[in-house]
């Protein structure tokens, strides 16, 4: 049921914080103040007074923003705008600020950082990707010159020497992917000295409501080698999937996340796999059966993902982007690998995971900046703990939002939109088409071709040129059709020409996924007060629509282009973002009940882990439970090498354990929602059954080290616990994992506990 009442909540719950946000307007206007004075100090003298600062007085603040100021001012070119410094203030007192696109956040992010470290705290500026933390250390390195900082950024790229160098500086840019990966790896570690990154106690955001709400759900992973050939479908049950068609053998939900077999379909196995006891000790056929069909009807080439080099690459449904280091569970991913001919992906076992919303954990303090997180402060707030604000632009807006247009077909819609793109282009007005994915802004690229106009496609094929085709996206006559990635982090600038020509044109293509995504698209348009136009464009077998109200009514006022007239069904698309966006909250919420008592079971063997890496007292201590095999191993080898071995032993036991806990977390995930058709509380049965496995995980582990301890033979004065049976990973991979695109085991536990959003007969 709708709850009418959250506007009002969420407006009281920022009531308070926006209060506080307005009262710092007096700081900033000390510190402009002061701005005139400081403006004859030497370099010298600027660096120095910025150490001089205590940021927890209103005069200290004010003092470091005038500071900052003037040395942004000489270092980049840049004096940091009014908006500028009152956001930095809000964001130096632990709250995060919304401010429209163009405003500046790379600068003011750097302020913020700078604040915190010259008070004594490292800073993690999270990135979005690669390009971006590389671009903003670069741009932003001669202003923490000038406050004599450190700094520097970390890719995939860095080699664990240069890692551990630029994260032991002050702010390190790092993208918020490759900082989990890290933090990751570092769990891993036999020895302190290996680990590359310190902890920082803080941490800035960049697109804060992207990281931690639209990607919030991804884990990222660190796996090893396997033994094993990879999960997934036979080529037999692969070609059996190819054979079978919708409607006849299986079925496929409203949402298009999920599809069930009928008894056509059963019949159909059984016919396949003469003999096999498909409910019974062959029940895997099954399970295969139901991947392979997930790969062939419900992920579509250039759509969820996109091949290169020989790979499937998954393509990420919020940014639009060829993601390199993501992939699907192995079942999955294999049976897309066979759907398209594929050489299969290694088969890996997973050593540890942690989702992207989970790295806020290990800072003290968080806080972010975006152009979108009003539309989420009580989730921010409540999930996360972030506090919220916004602040007007430092020049009005004055991009018009048109009213959304909708069509009954999307050919229809199309077809409008290459009509409005013929006069805009008349004009020399720039435009930027944006779509809902690879095949889409490529299919209309060629429409676009074809009623003879060139376009640039920017999307996840050709994502490595971006930067370059943002560059040009502000030229008059210019016209890009992207995906939701175009722009992200990057300003899409006007050139003169075209801000005489009424600036940049948005026509957006369909209905997006949340309304926070749509803003995001018409924020590339009107920046710092340039001139702009943006539209929505779409269309009754809109998916969003289709999953939202499958049984809308028909139009009865329809203009002979297609377009719908009707007052009702014009609220249609608004509505379906609202039960899609709801839907997407419930779930996050959902994920996050989930992953409770794992996480805190994860810090529980952490804490013993560590005390193992660092403490030589607790390692040796553990040997007293095998006293005569410990005098026995102390009289032919040294006591180093004893512990040195034990340690290993013990660490490399414990993250066995741990990746078998993961393994058995996984496989009671994939079954638990079954527990709603039974009247049980699937969430509390999960609860039930990690934590009545969890006791023993932590002695048996230790069991085991003391066995391999035991046994192993002692070889030129060392122990061989390899020979023991010790196996440590020879190599490991860190991707991030989604399987949303044909609905979680979360996704399915939340359709047995929560009801539609759906307002019957309203439409």
């Amino acid at each position: 049921m709708r709850d009418w009442l959250a506007p009002a909540r969420e407006w009281l719950d920022r009531r308070p914080v926006a209060t506080e946000v307005s009262r710092l307007s007096s700081i900033v206007r000390a510190a402009e103040t002061m701005s005139n004075n400081i403006s004859a100090w030497s370099d010298d003298e600027l660096a120095t007074g910025a150490r001089s600062i205590v940021l927890d007085t209103r005069a200290g603040l004010a003092g470091y923003l005038a500071i900052a100021g003037e040395a942004a001012a000489r270092s980049v070119g840049l004096r940091p705008f009014t908006v500028q410094l009152h956001a930095a203030a809000a964001m130096l007192r632990g709250i995060s600020m919304e401010l429209d696109t163009g405003e500046g956040k790379t600068l003011m992010g750097a302020i913020v950082a700078g604040g915190y470290a010259l008070n004594g705290q490292p800073v993690h500026v999270l990135s979005a990707n690669e390009y971006l933390a590389r671009r903003d250390a670069a741009w932003m390195e001669p202003l923490f010159s000038a406050l004599n900082l450190s700094s520097g950024a970390v890719t995939a790229e860095s080699t664990q020497s240069s890692r551990r160098r630029t994260y032991a500086g002050d702010i390190t840019y790092v993208p918020v992917s490759e900082a989990g990966f890290d933090i990751l790896r570092d769990r891993l570690v036999l020895n302190p000295e290996e680990r590359v990154r310190r902890r920082a106690p803080v941490a800035l955001l960049d697109e804060a409501d992207a990281v931690l709400l639209d990607e919030g759900r991804v884990p990222l992973v660190l796996a090893g080698e396997s033994a094993i050939a990879p999960d997934g479908p036979t080529p037999a049950v692969g070609d059996m999937a190819a054979a079978m068609q919708e409607g006849t053998h299986y079925v496929v939900d409203q949402d298009r996340r999920s599809l069930q077999m009928t008894d056509q379909g059963f019949t159909t196995m059984e016919e396949w796999f003469p003999g096999a006891d498909l409910f019974g000790e062959d029940h895997e056929l099954l399970a295969e059966a139901h991947v392979a069909l997930h790969a062939r009807a419900l992920l579509t080439r250039d759509v969820d993902y996109v091949i290169r080099e020989g790979r499937a690459w998954l393509v990420s449904s919020a940014r639009g982007r060829v993601e390199r280091l993501q992939r699907w569970p192995e079942g999955l991913q294999t049976a897309i690998e066979t759907k398209e001919g594929l050489s299969p992906s290694p088969g890996l076992d997973v050593m540890d995971q942690i989702t992207m919303a989970e790295l806020g954990g290990e800072f003290d303090t968080v806080i972010g900046m975006s152009a979108t997180l009003m539309a989420a402060a009580s989730e921010l707030l409540g999930t996360h703990g972030l506090r919220v604000a916004q602040l007007p632009p430092n020049t009005p807006s004055i991009r018009v939002d048109e009213p959304g247009r909708l069509y009954v077909t999307s050919m229809e819609r199309d077809a409008a939109a290459v009509v409005l793109l013929r006069e805009v282009h008349a004009t020399g007005q720039p435009v930027l088409v944006a779509t809902q994915s690879v095949a889409m802004s490529e299919a209309f690229a060629s429409t676009v071709r074809a009623a003879g106009m060139e376009p640039v496609v920017l999307n996840a094929r050709n994502d490595e040129r971006e930067a370059a085709i943002i560059a040009q996206a502000g030229e008059p006559g210019r016209i890009t059709v992207s995906t939701q990635m175009a722009g992200r982090g990057t300003d899409i600038r006007l050139a003169p020409a075209s801000r005489a020509l009424g600036g940049l044109l948005i026509i957006g293509l369909g209905i997006f996924p949340s309304r926070r995504l749509q803003d995001q698209i018409r924020g590339r348009s009107g920046r710092q007060g340039d001139p702009g136009r943006t539209i929505i464009l779409s269309s009754l077998d809109d998916e969003l629509i289709i999953a939202a109200e499958p049984d809308h009514r028909e139009p009865s006022r329809v203009t002979v282009t297609g377009e719908v007239l009707d007052t009702r069904l014009g609220e249609l698309p608004a509505h379906a973002q609202e039960v899609s966006d709801g839907a997407h909250r419930s779930l996050r919420d959902l994920t996050h009940r989930y992953g409770r008592l794992l996480s805190l079971q994860r810090r529980a063997m952490l804490r013993t882990r560590e005390e193992f890496l660092i403490d030589d007292g607790a390692v040796m201590g553990i040997l007293d439970r095998i006293p005569a095999t410990k005098a026995r191993l102390l009289s032919v080898v040294p006591a180093t090498e004893l512990l040195f071995a034990s340690r290993v032993a013990l660490l490399t036991c414990l993250d066995d354990a741990w990746s078998r806990h993961l393994a058995h977390v996984a496989e009671v995930r994939e079954g638990i929602h079954f527990r709603a058709l039974a009247r049980e509380n699937p969430l509390d049965e999960y609860n039930r059954i990690l934590a009545s496995v969890w006791s023993g995980i932590v002695p048996a582990a230790v069991d085991a080290a003391l066995g391999l301890v035991s046994t192993a033979e002692v070889r030129e004065v060392r122990l061989d616990l390899h020979g023991a049976g010790l196996r440590r990973p020879s190599a490991t991979w860190a991707y991030t994992v989604t399987d949303n695109a044909l609905g979680s085991e979360i996704e399915r536990v939340a359709k047995a506990l929560f009801k539609s959003d759906r307002r019957p007969g309203y439409f």
